[in-house]
């Protein structure tokens, strides 16, 4: 029914590429014009697709674009999220390619091809295939639903202004479900649909010592050196078993029964292969959980980067006057995100030795969330997977955030639909970055599949 010819494949590839070739990173202020850029780019692509009343919205940050089609009040409305925003392509010298220069090679999770690029998989490559559905449909004149577009700029941040936006127009916003692919698959022989998403809590940490770098032969064995404390610090948060020694941490945590426990072993998951693809020899985590699990519906706590002192070519003697990291905390349901950072920070505080001063900083957040699997949303995407790849999708828990779909249900009061299409491997956050072309098309071929079944449902609903 939607099966992409040849020539519509070669231009959907050649429209991502032109997409993915703008640096849109939110994080550096260096970006804003590529950021800005983007924005524009996306606003003309989802108007050429047969969208109506497009807007690029300012914000104290970036931008935000919307785009509608509305064909009949009596349809039921499809709010489409996601992001134009990047990663940072940081360390530069691990790419293959340059980051923003995209290239097409096969791999060996990807036979017939993927793209790679900073933001392929998440989240332009992902959210561009719902440009390219809906002007699919509108072609063929087979659009079932009403449509709206909300595109931010700022998820790599933390979306503060997004939120804004929504508490401002509600009404606006107004839908019957929210669409996001920004997710994945088990693998591209067997789909599965993610049913929730881990909360986050993001901090950064300042270790203070001397007034200045000093000498390391004039003052060493004088003076706490602020890196060597904070990785004394850091090595503290956790126990032998690895778990987070801060106090009230698990306060919180819901624990799944044993039932749903065995339910959720029933989903495929080869350990060897998930070790191969990361050139490991060993998993690791938490005692007393399957990898699946710990990646999943436990909690954790990460270092994503530290530094401090010197670390250029060359050797330079000295002791640092700061030390610095980036840690981030992966929640479960229950686990309030703005708790967590305040238990966080008292912590660390407290576990500072007296010959060093400490500053905490908490970037951003969100709280975890889970979807129902009972509802006619849920039911049309695993009837649109289906269809779509000849096999049943299981439900899954992912193990990554995206901090705002919480406050759409509070706000916008419906439910949201997680229909993603990359694969673990694709490098997200990480240099090579990448997307499948089978993913990248099989996303345009299903969501069309979804559309469809989400109106028949809903109007039964009605009866």
């Amino acid at each position: 029914m939607y099966k992409l010819t040849q020539n519509k494949k070669d231009q959907y590839l050649s429209e991502l590429t032109d997409f993915l070739k703008i640096p849109s990173v939110s994080a550096d202020p260096k970006y804003k014009k590529d950021v800005e850029k983007a924005a524009v780019w996306l606003a003309n692509s989802i108007k050429l697709a047969g969208c109506e009343n497009i807007e690029i919205i300012p914000t104290n940050g970036h931008p935000i674009v919307y785009g509608e089609k509305i064909i009949n009040s009596k349809f039921p409305t499809i709010l489409v999220y996601g992001h134009y925003d990047v990663q940072p392509p940081d360390p530069i010298d691990l790419w293959e390619n340059p980051p923003f220069d995209p290239i097409v090679k096969e791999t060996e999770t990807h036979p017939a091809g993927a793209i790679f690029a900073r933001g392929s998989c998440d989240d332009k490559g992902q959210m561009f295939m719902h440009v390219k559905a809906l002007e699919l449909m509108i072609s063929n004149k087979e659009l079932p639903c009403n449509v709206k577009f909300m595109i931010e700029g700022e998820e790599e941040v933390g979306s503060d202004n997004l939120e804004i936006f929504i508490r401002e127009n509600s009404e606006r916003l107004k839908s019957d479900v929210i669409l996001i692919s920004d997710t994945g698959i088990l693998n591209n022989n067997q789909p599965s649909i993610t049913t929730g998403l881990r909360g986050l809590s993001y901090m950064e940490v300042k270790v203070t010592g001397p007034n200045r770098d000093l000498h390391s032969g004039l003052y060493g064995g004088t003076v706490a050196n602020p890196i060597n404390v904070l990785c004394d610090m850091i090595s503290s948060l956790k126990d032998d078993k690895s778990k987070i020694n801060i106090p009230g941490f698990y306060d919180d945590v819901v624990e799944l029964s044993d039932k749903e426990r065995i339910e959720m072993s029933k989903v495929p998951f080869d350990e060897e292969s998930f070790k191969k693809s990361l050139n490991i020899d060993f998993t690791y985590g938490e005692l007393g959980f399957s990898t699946p699990e710990r990646k999943s519906i436990r909690p954790t706590l990460d270092v994503n980067g530290i530094w401090g002192g010197y670390t250029g070519e060359g050797a330079k003697t000295v002791i640092p006057s700061d030390a610095y990291a980036k840690i981030s905390m992966r929640l479960v349901p229950n686990q309030n995100w703005e708790k967590i950072s305040v238990l966080f920070e008292n912590h660390f505080k407290k576990i500072a030795p007296p010959s060093v001063k400490v500053k905490v900083t908490t970037h951003h957040g969100g709280q975890a969330y889970v979807t129902p699997i009972n509802n006619i949303a849920y039911k049309a995407a695993h009837m649109a997977y289906e269809k779509s790849f000849g096999k049943a999708p299981y439900p899954v828990r992912d193990g990554g955030s995206i901090p705002i779909v919480p406050m759409f249900e509070e706000v916008l009061k419906c439910k949201t639909i997680l229909m993603g299409f990359g694969l673990n491997s694709d490098a997200i956050h990480s240099p090579n970055e990448h997307f499948g072309l089978f993913n990248f098309f099989k996303g345009i071929e299903t969501i069309p599949y979804f559309y469809k079944n989400f109106a028949e449902l809903f109007e039964k609903s009605k009866s």
